[in-house]
């Protein structure tokens, strides 16, 4: 499978601005009625309560492209999508910090939405994409962990 652009991006590679760019900058814009965006940002707690101190992403690059580059062609043939990017991010993390764009562009508001979160939802779920969590312990120290989908929660 060939990959038509990148979605994994190291940090700093890529802007909010410059991917919501994207979209705008493409021939089918003028069918755009609306436009859905998910930025997931790197939580300072996790879902036990404990502190994140930082987040590390890494990937499988060419099989994270290709993986991604299928979500995105596959959910621009629901009815009423014009476009869906989604651009990864990976390296270090500090909280607040921005990890993922995933944008919709549709015809209407009633046909982004759902898209919207599939793709959240897909990309999580199918992408072979990393995160190690570094939390700060009660005694002060850190400790690191990989994270699996299944402890990863929302």
């Amino acid at each position: 499978m060939k990959v038509k652009e990148s979605h994994v991006h190291e940090k700093g590679e890529i802007t909010f601005f410059e991917a919501l760019k994207r979209v705008r900058e493409k021939s089918s814009f003028p069918k755009v009625g609306g436009i859905g965006i998910f930025i997931g940002v790197v939580r300072g707690e996790t879902l036990q309560g404990e502190t994140v101190k930082k987040l590390e992403l890494e990937a499988y690059e060419k099989k994270a492209n290709e993986v991604l580059d299928k979500i995105c062609e596959s959910l621009r043939k629901k009815k009423g999508v014009i476009d869906v990017q989604i651009h990864h991010l990976i390296g270090e993390f500090d909280v607040g910090e921005d990890l993922v764009y995933v944008i919709v562009a549709g015809a209407h508001r009633g046909d982004i939405f759902p898209v919207l979160e599939e793709a959240v939802e897909r990309y999580k779920k199918e992408a072979p994409i990393f995160k190690k969590e570094y939390i700060l312990t009660e005694k002060g120290a850190t400790k690191s962990h990989w994270v699996s989908e299944r402890e990863k929660g929302s």
